[in-house]
């Protein structure tokens, strides 16, 4: 696949409207999160229950399904792929609001992630498409901006509207706001002509037998995972640790953590993009250097904020760590995109978003959810404070993970032509 021959502003839009949908992508999953606190009252569920809603319900099928929709996306059309998705997902979202049980609310968590698993390796693949490698990284971090933004703007609507309303009102508006913008972005998001003829074409296998060879790969995929774990367990839980340990009201919850997930955020993943592009033409090896660095004063930072007991204080702790931990988003995706050869972009992203979302998507939420349980007893409302604290210490795993990658990467790096 050759760079996609558009003017700047139309590549500008492209990526706009990828952006618009990855926002809907974690406002959807986040919803969640400011929401557990009235969904528990209301359907008396455990922090147990309710991490598995936030996570393996969801994770189970978007991490599995991701690698198959990723397939008929190099094979078809990517941009189809992502408006069925986007349209599926936003669907489920707004049904989740009419869930009378555990089970069933379970059953519609289950179907948004059937609809997120064919949004995001056919967005990278795009994006790579459409975007020179000189200025790639910076494309794929705008493009992951989508998850601060999101989150943030899932945190604040979903406050707002379940105070105003109830928790079911803020799932169906956010459904069904999803739902209006698919056909626009089918519209307007043209799919990139393809060289590779569909006989031609490589079968999943291929991809895997690739990748398998390359321990770079492996070493940033479970680093990743190990981030994520905390990050989606973080996510998930910390509005209900501000309303038990800080006495924070819904309200006041969704625009402090709110506030941190938009600016620390997003400032942590256009960091990440920019050194990625200064750094890594230079020295392959920086593209997972740097998020290693950033895990290993993540872990730390987090720990004295979970541990603090003043808002203030906290909310300055939580500042830098809410932007390192997710600054791995533009480097390693950009070293994911480049361990293939262009054609495989799509299902090696996919490949690589398993290993990362059936562990840490999958299992942050629970694994703080159980230990919250676990620590009831003994810590009573701080049970979910020191339960995050815990949690803190897979950054430093994947600190380890991602330091060991740096090597194989120059090696496993795929060198192409200029602006593919």
């Amino acid at each position: 696949m050759t760079e996609m021959k558009t003017t700047p502003g139309y590549r500008g839009l492209v990526l706009t409207l990828l952006l618009i949908v990855y926002t809907f992508n974690f406002l959807d999953r986040q919803i969640l999160g400011i929401l557990a606190q009235p969904i528990k009252l209301d359907l008396g569920l455990s922090d147990t229950q309710l991490g598995a809603l936030g996570g393996i319900a969801f994770a189970l099928l978007y991490s599995t399904l991701a690698i198959p929709l990723a397939l008929i996306a190099d094979r078809t059309s990517r941009s189809w792929v992502i408006t069925i998705s986007l349209t599926l997902w936003s669907g489920f979202t707004a049904l989740c609001g009419l869930a009378t049980g555990f089970w069933q609310l379970f059953a519609f968590r289950l179907g948004v992630g059937i609809g997120e698993a064919g949004g995001v390796a056919p967005s990278y693949a795009l994006i790579a498409d459409y975007f020179p490698v000189k200025s790639r990284s910076r494309a794929l971090a705008i493009y992951s901006l989508g998850i601060p933004i999101g989150l943030a703007s899932g945190t604040l609507l979903g406050a707002y509207i379940a105070t105003h309303v109830n928790w079911r009102a803020a799932f169906v508006t956010v459904g069904i706001m999803g739902v209006a913008i698919a056909p626009i972005f089918r519209l307007v998001v043209k799919e990139p002509p393809k060289v590779i003829a569909p006989a031609t074409r490589a079968p999943v296998s291929a991809v895997f037998a690739i990748l398998a060879k390359k321990p770079s790969f492996w070493l940033m995929g479970f680093a990743a995972s190990m981030s994520s774990l905390a990050g989606y367990g973080f996510a998930f839980w910390t509005p209900s640790l501000l309303i038990r340990s800080f006495g924070l009201s819904l309200a006041d919850t969704s625009y402090y953590f709110g506030s941190l997930l938009l600016v620390g955020g997003c400032a942590g993943v256009f960091l990440g993009g920019f050194l990625a592009d200064r750094m890594g033409p230079n020295d392959r090896g920086a593209y997972a250097k740097l998020p290693a660095i950033a895990w290993l004063i993540t872990a730390p930072l987090f720990m004295a904020a979970f541990l603090s007991r003043s808002p203030t204080v906290a909310w300055l702790l939580f500042l830098i760590p809410n932007a390192l931990n997710i600054l791995w988003l533009g480097p390693v995706t950009t070293a994911v995109q480049n361990l293939v050869p262009p054609h495989m972009r799509a299902t090696a992203s996919a490949s690589f978003l398993l290993i990362n979302n059936l562990i840490g998507l999958g299992l942050g939420s629970w694994v703080m959810g159980g230990l919250s349980d676990a620590m009831a007893l003994r810590f009573g409302a701080d049970s979910l404070r020191y339960a995050a604290v815990a949690l803190a210490g897979f950054y430093l795993i994947a600190f380890v993970l991602m330091t060991l990658a740096i090597k194989p990467l120059r090696r496993d790096w795929v060198e192409v032509q200029p602006g593919v």
